[in-house]
């Protein structure tokens, strides 16, 4: 899965952040729900137009974010 393919960055669309394509759900929305603990299938009877790929596209993005080169400089 492209993860274009399910997450999009729009200025016109939830100020530039993040968002799952034909949503208003922001990326660091369904993580704040899986990091407080909120189970999948929970996510997705909360957020019916989400799908289970949404959710781990969400996951890949973040990971994508958190995995690049860190410089110290001194």
């Amino acid at each position: 899965m492209l993860l274009s393919d399910r997450i999009v960055i729009d200025p016109d669309l939830v100020h530039g952040r993040p968002a799952i394509r034909g949503t208003r759900m922001r990326v660091a929305d369904v993580l704040s729900l899986l990091a407080s603990g909120a189970s999948t299938p929970e996510i997705l009877e909360d957020y019916p137009y989400l799908t289970e790929e949404d959710i781990k596209a969400s996951l890949q993005y973040a990971a994508a974010q958190a995995n690049h080169t860190v410089l110290i400089a001194s």
